[in-house]
């Protein structure tokens, strides 16, 4: 198999070639509706956004280029990079080529050490990788290339490089937030003999003797890479990047919305309560004592954290792979045992309170469980993680939308006034109708 750059080559055209020919002989055809309700809601459930990385469907999870999010866990993040881009998963060469080309680009700046090390302490370390990824943006090959007159056809090959050198800066830049601003300790050089989730979970510095955490690490970035494009973080990049703003540009603005309370702060939230279970009962509740806690924060008019998803209906397959780790290296941990408890108890209370649409995990409920296992305690770290691995799919989808030419995005804004008027505007009979 040829390397990824080759392979977008070859594809992108034919991408190309069929979103034109699509839109000259069907593009009249309309392909979804908006309610009011939909309208006031976040646009949710519009389809409105074309995104060939991912999708979630509704009862089976994350598809990860058609798929199943479960049949990828034990991939690398650089697999599922080169499968986000490219549609395929790499054979040894393709992947060992794309491998050499990261550790080609992976060593950072000295002035972005610089800007880590000047930034107040108590900033928040979200503030602090944005403050980093931005600082490189001299570096765009993409911002020079086009300041020099380059073709449009060539501007995903110049976003590809671009990629490459963020992707490949990333977990120095993660780990060295870590070392420096989290824990307070001196940071740790990459290693060029380790794969990237395996470089990054070593310069963390945690005392990892199995490679547990090596693994977990590269759990995490594979199920936590890429989740369609009408998320937060992945919508922001797409539209600032549609002005052909750079990816420098383009991943810090999608970074500033995966910072968001309703967004990548969600797994703490699940974890501060499952904390608080412990402290309530001095250890893992009994489930009589557990539904008990549960319905009385139902009642006071609290949400159960981690349960709930704007778009499944059925148990986060991710939710499931972290419990399936979990078993494996952590299963008497009691924070992991309360994980656990509450899978079992939840769902049946919520299907029986009737007011959630899905009573069923996501991703969220169990991740910060599994790194608080390994002794990273400071929660404000976790989105910093997060980030990590969803680069790896705001990279792919930037690469895809300027090889197909995506053009700006500019949907058109109406005011209540004008919502009062198609309100009032008589419904328009159906044929036949007396």
């Amino acid at each position: 198999m040829a390397n990824l750059t080759d392979v977008l080559a070859e594809k992108i055209p034919q991408w190309r070639e069929y979103i034109h020919s699509l839109s000259e002989s069907q593009g009249d055809k309309i392909v979804s509706n908006v309610t009011l309700n939909q309208l006031c809601g976040g646009l949710r459930g519009v389809q409105a956004i074309i995104c060939n990385t991912s999708y979630v469907h509704p009862e089976k999870g994350l598809f990860i280029r058609g798929i199943p999010v479960s049949q990828l866990t034990e991939k690398l993040p650089e697999e599922i990079f080169y499968l986000l881009c490219t549609g395929l998963l790499p054979d040894e060469e393709a992947l060992a080529s794309l491998q050499e080309e990261l550790k080609a680009r992976s060593e950072v700046p000295t002035y972005v050490w610089d800007v880590i090390k000047s930034l107040p302490d108590d900033t928040h370390p979200m503030v602090v990788l944005s403050a980093a990824l931005l600082s490189m943006q001299r570096q765009s090959v993409f911002a020079r290339k086009y300041n020099e007159g380059m073709r449009k056809s060539d501007h995903w090959l110049t976003t590809l490089e671009d990629a490459l050198q963020i992707i490949a800066k990333i977990p120095s830049i993660v780990a060295g937030i870590y070392r420096m601003r989290v824990v307070y300790k001196k940071r740790i050089i990459s290693d060029p003999y380790r794969d990237w989730a395996g470089n990054f979970a070593n310069m963390m510095g945690i005392d990892d003797p199995e490679g547990k955490l090596r693994d977990l690490v590269r759990l995490y970035m594979v199920l936590h890479c890429d989740h369609e494009g009408g998320n937060v973080s992945a919508n922001v990049c797409r539209i600032v990047n549609s002005a052909l703003s750079d990816p420098y540009y383009s991943i810090t603005a999608g970074l500033n919305g995966l910072a968001g309370p309703l967004h990548g702060l969600a797994n703490q939230e699940c974890l501060k309560y499952v904390q608080a279970i412990e402290e309530n009962f001095s250890g893992v509740p009994s489930e009589a004592d557990l539904k008990e806690y549960i319905w009385a924060t139902l009642h006071s008019g609290r949400v159960i954290p981690g349960y709930g998803h704007a778009v499944l209906r059925a148990t986060d397959p991710r939710f499931t792979a972290f419990i399936n780790f979990g078993k494996k290296v952590c299963p008497y941990d009691n924070v992991f045992r309360i994980v656990e408890l509450m899978y079992k108890v939840v769902p049946d209370i919520l299907q029986e309170h009737g007011k959630a649409k899905n009573p069923w995990p996501n991703v969220d409920a169990a991740s910060g469980a599994l790194l608080f296992h390994f002794g990273i305690t400071r929660f404000d770290f976790y989105t910093v993680m997060f980030a990590a691995s969803r680069i790896l799919g705001m990279c792919a989808q930037m690469i895809m939308s300027r090889g197909l030419f995506a053009p700006i995005y500019r949907p058109k804004s109406v005011t209540f006034e004008w919502i009062d008027q198609q309100i009032s505007k008589p419904t328009p009979k159906s044929k036949g109708a007396n």
